[in-house]
C-alpha cells in the first residue's frame, strides 16, 4: 500500500537569527492579535497587563514577568478565546519629572507664564531653567513619547501578542476623563473627602507621600541624653535621636506601667535651651527598653508622634517647612529669640545648632551614642521623610473603617492567586492599614483634581464651597469653572484652582477601567469587566493590586479580576532585586541581539511563578538550542513529506510516542490552565528532547522505507502528528521558531491554530522508555569502543523479566535498524534489565 505525500517547501538551510525581523511585521499587517470586539464576555479573555513606567529604559526585569503575560496570553487564544490584551504606559508621576528635569535641565516653577515659543536647551547647563507648569508638561509628554516609542519597539521585538491598536497612557486624554470620573463619584459618595493632618513628606520632590509607597532603610544616627526640669527643679533626661525638634515638643511619654515615671503622670516639666512647659503622659506604645525608657513627643518627629498627637489630644508645634527647613516663625509658646538660630536652615544644620546650644545650657548629657535605625523614606526618594501639616485628599480603604476592611479582606480570599501564597502580602497588609489612602500629590505631570473652590471676601478658599467641572477631562489650573470667568481666577469673591494632582496610583488603580473605556465605551466595558487575570510583581501587592481591588469594590462592588499571577524579581548577579534605583540593571536589548527574542523567553519562562530568578544567559543559550534543535527536527520531519489525512500509526513503536504526546497534552493544558508556564514548559521540552534523540533516531530508518511502505507511513503518521502538537505547544514560548516552522506546511499562523488535544491513543508508552533506554546502551557502546555510530553491532543481549522481554518484542524491529544490530538474543531474568552489546568492526 503507498501513501501519497505532501512535500512542503522547507528551506535548505535554517536558523533562528533574523526571525523577529521577519515575523514582526507579518503578525502586524495580517492582525494576527487583533482583538475582535463582537465576541461576548464568555468568549474572552482580558488581561489588566501592568503599564510599565516610562522614565528611561525597560529593564530585563520587565522582558521577564512580561514574557509571562504574554505566554498565558497566547495559550487562552489558542484555546479559542478572544483574548483581550492592552498594553499602557504609566507615563505621569514623580519618575517622570525627575527624568525630565535632568534630561532638559529645567525645573517647574507655576508662577511663570506660559511660553508658546519655549524651546528646551540642547544640552542641559550648569544652571536649571524655570518654565512654567504647562510648559513643564509640554516637555514631559515629548519625553515619554519618545520613551513610549522605544518601549513599543522592544516589545514587538520581544513577541508580545498585544492588539498595538489598543495602546493607552495613564496620562492620556480618557485615563484623565475616567480617572476625574471616578474621583468625582468617589467624593459623591463620601468615600473622598480633604483634611488637613500630619502627611508624610518627601522634601526633595516637595510632595506627600502614601502608605503603600514608604520604605524602610537603615541609617545611623545617635541618641542624644537631654536634660528637661521636672517637678521642684529635678532632672528628667530623655533620649532621643532628633533633638533639633524639641521646638515642637508638647509632651513627654512613658509607658503607663513604668514604675520610674508614674510619679511623673499628670506634672509638667520644662524644655531645655526654650523653657517651654509640656505634660507628661502614659502611653501603651512607649517603649520602656528604648533609650531612656521616656520620649519627647515633637510635631511631628515620626509616624508614633502623630500617633500619641492625635490619641492624647496634644498641641501643636509645627516647625518644619515643605522645604524641608525651619520655619520663618516660632511655634506658639515657644520664645522667638531662642528660636531664631533655626530658622531657614536644613534639618542636619538644625541638628548641630540645637545640639551645640543645649552643652551652652548644660542640658546635654554626655555624648551623643551612635546608633544605626530604620528610617523612613519614600521609595524613590535620597532624603528621610519628614511629617508635615497640610491639607490633603483621602480615599477610603478601610484604614478607618474596620467593616470595609473586612469587605476587602474577604475580597482576598475570592482572588484565585498563583502562588497561593501571595495571598498572605494582602492580606498581611489590609490587616495592618494605619489610615485611609493619601491621594493628593503636590506635583505638576498627573491627573488634576478636579475641583475649584470659591474666595471669601478677603480672597481666602473656603474648601467647603466647592465647584464641580460640568465636562471632563478638566485642568482647573487653566480651566475656569461653570458661571466664572477667566477674570475671576485668584481674586475676593472668584475662584481658585485645587493645585494638586492625584498619586500616580490613584490612575493606575483604575487600569481596568481605563483599559475597558468605562463611561465612555459601556459596550466594551461589559465584554472585558470583570477582567479574568491581573499579572504583576509581588512587590506592589499593597499598593496596584489592593489599591484596584478598592476601587473596584467602591465602584461597581465586585473584584475587577478572577485571578492574578505574581511573578519573582529578577536578582543580579549577587542575588540583590534587580532595580533602576539600585543601579544594577541590565538592559534587555543585547540580550536579545546576541540570543534571540526565543531564547530569552526561554530563560523567563523557565523560572516558577513567584520565584526570584537571577540572570542567567546560560539558561538563554539552552533556550537558543532549543530552538535552534526546533527548527532542524521539524526539517528532517517535514522533509520526508506528509502523509495524506488517512495515515495512521500503526506500529507499536509509533502507538507509544503518540500516548506519551497524549499525556504530555493533558499535562502542558493542565498546568497552563492553572497559570503554572514553567512547569507546561518543563514537560514539553522533556518529551521533545525524547522525541528528537530517540523516537527520532529510532524511527529514520522506517520512516525511509526500510521497512516497507506501511511501516514508513506509520513512522510518518506519528512524526507530523507529533510535530504538529509540539509546535503548538511550544508556540506560547518560542513563537518566532514555531511560526517559521508553521509556515512551511501550513495555511495561516501557528499563534491562531487550535491548541492541541490529546491525541487518541491506544499505545503502550512504555514501549517508547524501553526503546530509548536500549538504544542508548548501543550508542554508549559505540562510544566507548571509539567506532562511528554507523558501526555494525555484533549482538546485542537483553536479559529482563518476562513482561520487559514481551515489550522489547514490539519494538526490536526499530531497535535493530537504528542500532545496526546483526544479532539479538534475549534471556529471562528475574532482576532489572541488564543489556549486553558486541561491537563490531569500525564503519
Amino acid at each position: 500500500m503507498s501513501t501519497p505525500y505532501e512535500r512542503p517547501k522547507v528551506p535548505d538551510k535554517v536558523g533562528v537569527d533574523g526571525l523577529e525581523a521577519k515575523w514582526v511585521p507579518v503578525w502586524e499587517s495580517t492582525g494576527a492579535y487583533r482583538f475582535d470586539r463582537t465576541k461576548t464576555r464568555d468568549e474572552i479573555y482580558s488581561i489588566d497587563t501592568p503599564p510599565p513606567t516610562v522614565s528611561g529604559s525597560l529593564h530585563i526585569g520587565h522582558v521577564f514577568s512580561y514574557t509571562h503575560t504574554d505566554v498565558l496570553a497566547r495559550f487562552k487564544r489558542m484555546r479559542g478565546l478572544e483574548v483581550f490584551y492592552p498594553m499602557g504606559w504609566d507615563d505621569n508621576g514623580l519618575p517622570t519629572e525627575r527624568r525630565v528635569q535632568n534630561h532638559f535641565g529645567v525645573r517647574c516653577e507655576p508662577s511663570l507664564p506660559y511660553d508658546p515659543g519655549f524651546r528646551p536647551p540642547e544640552k542641559p547647563g550648569k544652571d536649571v531653567v524655570a518654565v512654567s507648569r504647562r510648559n513643564f508638561v509640554e516637555l514631559c509628554e515629548l519625553l515619554t513619547e519618545t520613551d513610549e516609542q522605544v518601549f513599543e519597539e522592544l516589545w514587538r521585538r520581544l513577541g508580545l501578542s498585544v492588539d498595538w491598536t489598543m495602546t493607552y497612557q495613564t496620562i492620556g486624554r480618557e485615563s484623565r476623563l475616567i480617572s476625574q470620573r471616578a474621583f468625582l463619584r468617589n467624593l459623591e459618595r463620601g468615600e473622598a473627602y480633604q483634611a488637613e493632618a500630619p502627611t508624610l513628606w518627601d522634601v526633595s520632590f516637595r510632595t506627600a507621600v502614601a502608605q503603600a509607597e514608604l520604605e524602610d532603610r537603615e541609617r545611623p544616627g545617635a541618641f542624644h541624653d537631654l536634660a528637661f526640669t521636672g517637678p521642684g527643679g529635678s532632672d528628667v533626661v530623655i533620649a532621643t535621636t532628633r533633638p533639633e525638634l524639641l521646638p515642637a515638643c508638647v509632651a513627654l511619654v512613658a509607658h503607663p506601667d513604668d514604675e520610674r515615671f508614674k510619679p511623673l503622670f499628670g506634672t509638667s516639666v520644662r524644655t531645655p535651651v526654650f523653657g517651654v512647659e509640656v505634660p507628661v503622659v502614659a502611653h501603651h506604645l512607649a517603649d520602656p527598653e528604648k533609650g531612656r525608657g521616656i520620649a519627647m513627643v515633637c510635631t511631628f518627629g515620626d509616624t508614633t508622634d502623630v500617633t500619641w498627637w492625635r490619641e492624647l489630644r496634644l498641641a501643636t508645634r509645627v516647625v518644619l517647612g515643605r522645604d524641608g527647613r525651619f520655619l520663618p516663625d516660632a511655634p506658639s509658646g515657644v520664645p522667638a529669640e531662642a528660636y531664631a538660630p533655626l530658622v531657614g536652615k536644613t534639618v542636619h544644620t538644625g541638628r548641630e545648632i540645637m545640639v551645640g546650644l543645649l552643652r551652652e545650657a548644660g542640658a546635654l548629657r554626655g555624648e551623643p551614642r551612635p546608633i544605626t535605625h530604620s528610617v523612613k523614606f519614600y521609595e524613590k526618594g535620597d532624603k528621610p521623610l519628614e511629617i508635615v501639616a497640610s491639607r490633603q485628599w483621602y480615599l477610603r480603604n478601610g484604614g478607618t473603617d474596620a467593616a470595609f476592611r473586612a469587605r476587602m479582606l474577604a475580597r482576598g480570599e475570592e482572588i484565585g492567586w498563583v502562588p497561593k501564597h501571595m495571598r498572605v502580602r494582602y492580606s498581611s497588609w489590609v490587616e495592618n492599614l494605619a489610615g485611609d489612602w493619601l491621594v493628593s500629590r503636590q506635583r505638576f505631570f498627573g491627573v488634576p483634581i478636579p475641583l475649584w473652590y470659591r474666595l471669601d471676601a478677603h480672597g481666602e478658599p473656603d474648601y467647603d464651597a466647592r465647584l464641580l467641572p460640568d465636562v471632563l477631562p478638566v485642568d482647573p489650573s487653566s480651566d475656569v469653572p461653570p458661571g466664572f470667568t477667566a477674570e475671576q481666577r485668584g481674586v475676593p469673591g472668584g475662584f481658585v484652582a485645587d493645585p494638586d494632582v492625584m498619586d500616580t496610583w490613584a490612575t493606575s488603580s483604575l487600569t481596568p477601567q481605563i483599559v475597558g473605556r468605562w463611561s465612555v465605551d459601556d459596550d466594551l466595558f461589559a465584554r472585558v469587566f470583570p477582567m479574568d487575570l491581573r499579572p504583576q510583581a509581588h512587590e506592589i501587592i499593597r499598593t496596584w493590586l489592593f489599591s484596584t481591588a478598592v476601587r473596584a469594590e467602591l465602584e461597581h462592588g465586585v473584584l475587577p479580576w478572577r485571578e492574578t499571577s505574581i511573578a519573582g524579581w529578577v536578582l543580579d548577579p549577587d542575588r540583590k532585586k534587580m532595580s533602576k534605583s539600585k543601579g544594577n540593571v541590565t538592559t534587555p536589548v543585547d540580550m536579545l541581539e546576541r540570543h534571540g527574542s526565543d531564547a530569552v523567553r526561554y530563560w523567563a519562562a523557565s523560572a516558577r511563578p513567584g520565584v526570584d530568578t537571577a540572570v542567567d544567559e546560560g539558561q538563554m543559550k539552552v533556550g537558543r538550542r532549543l530552538a535552534t534543535k526546533l527548527l532542524n527536527a521539524s526539517r528532517f520531519v517535514l522533509g520526508l513529506g506528509v502523509p495524506s489525512g488517512s495515515a495512521v500509526a500503526t506500529e507499536p513503536l509509533d502507538r507509544a510516542l503518540l500516548a506519551s504526546l497524549s499525556s504530555v497534552v493533558s499535562q502542558a493544558t493542565a498546568a497552563l490552565e492553572a497559570l503554572d508556564y514553567a512547569r507546561a514548559l518543563q514537560v514539553t521540552e522533556t518529551f521533545f528532547w525524547t522525541f528528537c534523540d530517540d523516537y527520532v533516531e529510532l524511527v529514520k530508518g522506517r520512516a525511509y522505507g526500510d521497512l516497507g511502505p506501511s511501516a514508513a507511513s506509520s513512522a510518518q503518521a506519528a512524526l507530523v502528528t507529533a510535530l504538529s502538537a509540539v509546535l503548538r505547544l511550544f508556540a506560547p514560548f518560542l513563537p518566532f521558531a514555531t511560526e517559521e516552522v508553521w509556515s512551511w506546511w501550513q495555511e495561516g499562523s501557528v499563534h491562531r491554530a487550535p491548541w492541541p488535544v490529546p491525541p487518541a491513543a491506544d499505545g503502550d508508552p512504555e514501549l517508547l522508555t524501553l526503546a530509548g533506554e536500549v538504544i542508548a546502551a548501543v550508542r554508549r557502546a559505540k562510544t566507548d569502543a571509539k567506532v562511528s555510530m554507523r558501526s555494525a553491532v555484533e549482538t546485542l543481549t537483553v536479559t529482563a523479566p518476562a513482561e520487559v522481554l514481551d515489550r522489547f518484542a514490539q519494538v526490536e524491529p526499530d531497535i535493530r535498524l537504528a542500532g545496526a544490530i546483526a544479532d539479538v538474543t534475549t534471556r529471562n531474568g528475574d532482576g532489572a534489565l541488564t543489556l549486553e552489546v558486541e561491537v563490531g568492526a569500525r564503519a
